[in-house]
C-alpha cells in the first residue's frame, strides 16, 4: 500500500461494469480508496476492492440518486472525492451539475456543452464534418414522414441509429440499433422507435468486416494538451456487424490515431475522450462510429496493457506528477461465450475457419471480469449467464407443455 495514502483522495466512481471493475482494482492497488454508485446489482459492489457502496433503488433513476447523494447533506463523507464518469448516464448527471459539484469535488477537466454534445450520436457526426473528420451518411429523422422522404436517397443495409444509445437501450434490451435491409424494414423500425418516444436518425452502414473497426483514446487537460494517446482495434463482434465487440485486441495504430487527433483537436475537446472509426474500404477513410466522453467496457484491456489511463487522470487531477505513457503491450480482450457464438456465426457464413479463429487466440488474453486476487465478480457474472440459459430451457418447456395440451 501507497505510504501517502492519507494525501491520496477517494474516487467516486458513478455507473459502469467491466471499466469500473478494472478501475476500482487497479487504482485500490495503489492504495487509492474506491467506492462507487449504481443499481444494486452492479458487479463493481462485488469486488473486495469497492470500498464503500451506494446502491441506487429500483424505483429511483441515477440523475434523483446522485442528486442527493453528492448535492444533498446526507454524506458528507464523499465531498472532496475525484469523480470518475463510467456510464452515458454518469455523463450527462455531471455536465449538468457541474457547476454545483466542482465546489465540493474534484472533476475532470471538460466543457459541458461539448460532452453534452458527444452523447448526442446525430451531433457527433455534425461536429466531425465541422473539422473535416468522414462520416457515414445519415438522414435526421422526427417522423415517418421523414422516413417516406428519404426512400428514393437510402442505400441499403442502413440502420435505425439512436441518438442517445443509453435511453434505447433500455427499451430495447441492450441492442444499439436497428438493422434495416429493404425500405420496409426501415419504416417497420422507424415506427416501432417512434412509438417507444425516441429520437433517432437513420445512417448508412459501412460495409466489411468487424476487423475494421478501432478506437483511439486520450485525455486533453485545461490547455488542451494531451496526457496521453492510446488505440486499440477489434477482431469480431456478435452479431456480426452490429452486436457488442465480443475480441478487442491493443495495439498501436497510426491511422487511428491521427484522425482522433484530428477529431478531439478540431472540436477543442477538454477531458477524457475515446473515439471510434471504421475504415471504408470503397473509398479508404477512417469514418467516425462514436465517440464517448467517459472510461469504456474495453478498460480492463488498456489496464492489463499498461495503459492505465484511469490513474494518469487521477494523478493529472490531484496535482501530482503524471505518469507517462509509452509503449505497451499488444494482448486480446476476450469474451469468451460471445466469441464463440461469433465464431460460429462468422463460420456458418463461411468467413472464418476453426484453425483461423484458434490462431487469433494465440496471444496473452485479458478477460473482462476475471482477476485471481478478485474472482468473486466473475463468479458472479457466470452465476447470471447459467441462471439465464436456466430460464430459457424452463421457457421452451413450457412452450413445448403448452402445445402438448392443445394437442
Amino acid at each position: 500500500m501507497s505510504p501517502d495514502r492519507k494525501n491520496q483522495p477517494p474516487v467516486l466512481l458513478l455507473g459502469g461494469r467491466e471499466n469500473a471493475l478494472a478501475i476500482v482494482r487497479s487504482l485500490s492497488k495503489k492504495g487509492i480508496i474506491v467506492n462507487a454508485s449504481d443499481k444494486s446489482g452492479a458487479i463493481v459492489f462485488r469486488s473486495r476492492f469497492c470500498k464503500e457502496k451506494y446502491p441506487i433503488p429500483d424505483h429511483i433513476s441515477h440523475k434523483d440518486f446522485w442528486t442527493n447523494l453528492l448535492l444533498g447533506s446526507q454524506f458528507e463523507q464523499l465531498k472532496g472525492s475525484v469523480i470518475f464518469a463510467c456510464s452515458d448516464d454518469a455523463i450527462q448527471f455531471l455536465a449538468e451539475n457541474r457547476t454545483s459539484l466542482e465546489k465540493d469535488y474534484i472533476l475532470d477537466d471538460y466543457n459541458p456543452e461539448i460532452h453534452n454534445a458527444l452523447l448526442d450520436k446525430q451531433e457527433t457526426l455534425r461536429l466531425a464534418r465541422s473539422v473535416g473528420i468522414a462520416t457515414p451518411n445519415f438522414w435526421n429523422i422526427g417522423s415517418i414522414q421523414d422516413v417516406m422522404a428519404i426512400e428514393n436517397e437510402v442505400v441499403f443495409p442502413v440502420i435505425v441509429k439512436p441518438i442517445h444509445s443509453h435511453l434505447f437501450q433500455r427499451k430495447f434490451n441492450g441492442k444499439k440499433f436497428l438493422r434495416a435491409e429493404n425500405f420496409d424494414e426501415l419504416l417497420a423500425g422507424a415506427t416501432e422507435v417512434l412509438e417507444k418516444d425516441l429520437e433517432f436518425m437513420v445512417s448508412e452502414l459501412i460495409p466489411g468486416p468487424d476487423s475494421l473497426l478501432s478506437s483511439y483514446y486520450t485525455y486533453h487537460d485545461s490547455n488542451g494538451k494531451p496526457l496521453f494517446h492510446y488505440t486499440k482495434k477489434i477482431i469480431r463482434r456478435y452479431p456480426l456487424n452490429s452486436g457488442g465487440a465480443c475480441y478487442h485486441q491493443s495495439e498501436w495504430l497510426p491511422e487511428t490515431a491521427e484522425q482522433g487527433k484530428k477529431f478531439f483537436q478540431g472540436i477543442n475537446f477538454k477531458g477524457n475522450g475515446n473515439v471510434e472509426f471504421k475504415k471504408d474500404l470503397r473509398d479508404g477513410q477512417y469514418k467516425i462510429i462514436e465517440s464517448n466522453t467517459r472510461f469504456t467496457g474495453g478498460h480492463p484491456l488498456l489496464v492489463r496493457s499498461g495503459a492505465d489511463i484511469a490513474y494518469i487522470i487521477y494523478k493529472h487531477l490531484i496535482g501530482d506528477p503524471v505518469p507517462k505513457l509509452g509503449s505497451y503491450k499488444e494482448l486480446g480482450y476476450w469474451y469468451l461465450l460471445p466469441d464463440i457464438a461469433a465464431y460460429r456465426e462468422l463460420k456458418a457464413k463461411k468467413l472464418i475457419t476453426f484453425s483461423e479463429w484458434t490462431k487469433s487466440l494465440f496471444r496473452k488474453q485479458v478477460f473482462p471480469f476475471f482477476a485471481w486476487n478478485d474472482p468473486i465478480p466473475s463468479l458472479y457474472e457466470w452465476k447470471k449467464v447459467f441462471e439465464g440459459k436456466l430460464k430459457k430451457i424452463s421457457g421452451f418447456k413450457s412452450e413445448l407443455s403448452r402445445g402438448s395440451a392443445a394437442k
